[in-house]
C-alpha cells in the first residue's frame, strides 16, 4: 500500500470514529473542501504539512497520533 492511501485511511478513520464528514472536518481544519478530497481520493501526491498540520487539527488530534500507525512505520521510502 502507498503512503498516499496509508494517509487516505487514516483520515477517513478518525473522520468515522469522530462521525465527522469531510465536510465537516473542511470547516473545522479552514482546509478547502475540494483540498480534502484530493487527499482522501489519492489525486494530491504529496500534501503540504501545513495543510496536514490544520486537518490534525481539524480532526483535534496530533501529527504524530495521524502517521503514529503500523502501516507509516512499516513503510520503506524509495529515494529517487
Amino acid at each position: 500500500m502507498n503512503e498516499q492511501k496509508i494517509l487516505s485511511n487514516r483520515i477517513r478513520y478518525y473522520c468515522r470514529i469522530r462521525k465527522m464528514s469531510f465536510y465537516a472536518l473542511s470547516y473545522r481544519s479552514t482546509v478547502p473542501l475540494n483540498t480534502i478530497m484530493h487527499i482522501i481520493n489519492c489525486s494530491t501526491k504529496n500534501p503540504g504539512v501545513f495543510t496536514i498540520a490544520k486537518i490534525c487539527n481539524g480532526l483535534d488530534i496530533t501529527i504524530s497520533e495521524l502517521f503514529g500507525s503500523e502501516e507509516f512505520n512499516n513503510l520503506e521510502f524509495e529515494i529517487e
